[in-house]
């Protein structure tokens, strides 16, 4: 299992656009993948889910990947974050 921990710095959030491109990231891959914000945890692969976490300015996130191909998926999900200016890590 990897975790990493996100601050959201994109000023309009993850709004839909950008969490359609996450979330079909994310389905490319096996591993179980969680995204946590707050007392509230969606399945990464649901574009429901990560909408309904209201992702804004500030907020902080933590995802959660656990299976086969963890370690890539962790990886490209991160790398897409910096590329589309949405969080930092923390």
């Amino acid at each position: 299992m990897i975790t990493k921990c996100f601050k959201i710095i994109n000023e309009t959030g993850l709004h839909a656009r950008t969490a359609t491109t996450m979330v079909n990231l994310a389905v490319e891959y096996h591993s179980e993948i969680i995204i946590k914000s707050g007392k509230k945890e969606v399945d990464f692969k649901s574009i429901m889910g990560v909408l309904s976490l209201g992702l804004y300015e500030g907020a902080k996130i933590e995802i959660v990947a656990h299976g086969s191909d963890e370690g890539e998926a962790m990886d490209a999900i991160t790398k897409k974050f910096f590329e589309l200016h949405l969080g930092k890590e923390i």
